[in-house]
């Protein structure tokens, strides 16, 4: 099977503090992957590097077959852990600015998510809830026809009952054959939905496969080995 991401001998350090250590990992194409580790293993990090906006001390990384630059930006669609909107942008603007800026960006699932949620197109981003300025993100993110969808936290800073609606709209609109990567610390609300998992901690990789075959192998769900790993 290809690998949509390949990742060789990666090291980073902030300052003399290792974040990643070594790492090697591959992604495969059309899978959804979980990765999985409490906050502070590096899951951030490593994503950041996937995406060029950190460079690595040593080793490769490729998307693709593509060092991280502006041709693999084309293919990824990332969703980051905290809001990079401005403010003052109304969410018409930003939908012309990812119709624009993105040739995959799908201005007609957009508007339809945006109708399905009744979220008013000409109200700016300041003046809504927190929950409401993610969806509006994550329509974003999702209306594009990516490669490979990185979702950093989608879940992490929204109340249960909104998760649910979270997850049946990435799963409803991320591209079939597409890879898509979530990287969160809540494992029990995407186990279900994962066909492979990898778990970090402090920058290492110290588990990674299918879900099935793990659960089946270690008589356990992947919460609870991750339970049982971290001490959570």
């Amino acid at each position: 099977m290809e690998n949509i991401v390949e990742i060789k001998d990666l090291n980073k350090s902030y300052a003399k503090k290792e974040v990643i250590k070594n790492m090697n990992l591959n992604i495969p194409k059309g899978k959804i992957v979980g990765l999985l580790g409490p906050n502070g293993s590096g899951k951030s990090t490593l994503i950041k590097l996937m995406n060029g906006l950190l460079h690595q001390d040593s080793g490769e990384i490729l998307i693709n077959g593509i060092s991280p630059s502006i041709e693999t930006k084309k293919i990824v669609s990332y969703l980051p852990e905290r809001t990079y909107l401005n403010d003052w942008m109304k969410v018409k603007d930003l939908l012309e600015f990812f119709k624009d800026f993105y040739e995959d960006f799908d201005i007609n699932k957009a508007n339809s998510m945006i109708d399905s949620l009744k979220i008013d197109v000409n109200e700016k981003l300041k003046t809504m809830s927190k929950g409401t300025k993610e969806k509006v993100q994550l329509i974003l993110v999702m209306s594009r026809k990516a490669s490979l969808y990185i979702l950093d936290e989608p879940i992490g800073g929204v109340d249960p009952a909104a998760r649910s609606y979270i997850l049946k709209t990435i799963l409803s609109n991320y591209c079939q054959g597409s890879t898509l990567l979530i990287a969160t610390h809540l494992i029990s609300e995407i186990e279900s939905i994962c066909d492979d998992v990898i778990f970090i901690s402090k920058g290492d990789i110290v588990l990674q496969g299918n879900v099935d075959e793990i659960r089946e192998e270690k008589g356990k769900s992947i919460d609870s080995l991750f339970r049982e790993e971290f001490r959570c």
